[in-house]
């Protein structure tokens, strides 16, 4: 994961759930905070903890319009989206911390 600096993200809170965009510097740290309940408002209240999509970014101006275009987006366009890299709608988080907690 070092060699990207940004993530622009999609949780959800099931498959074809709720769903918030987000983006960050720190995906494992992010989606923890989705999964324990720490992002108030919109997130916590939906219950948008699962990690469905993501995508690297290397600038943090790429990442924000980025984040910005999908947020404009239709629901139906998102759940695309989502579906074209993660059919089953699984929660990747796992894996992915997996990932980054094993050395190499």
């Amino acid at each position: 994961m070092r060699e990207h600096s940004y993530w622009v993200y999609v949780v959800a809170s099931g498959r074809c759930g709720w769903l918030y965009v987000g983006m960050t510097n720190d995906l494992i740290r992010r989606v923890g905070e989705h999964k324990d309940a720490q992002v108030d408002g919109y997130s916590r209240e939906r219950g948008t903890d699962q990690l469905v999509w993501y995508e690297p970014h290397r600038y943090v101006e790429q990442a924000i319009l980025r984040e910005k275009r999908i947020k404009r987006w239709r629901r139906p366009w998102k759940f695309a989206l989502v579906e074209a890299a993660n059919p089953d709608w699984a929660d990747l988080y796992p894996a992915l911390a997996a990932r980054v907690q094993t050395p190499s």
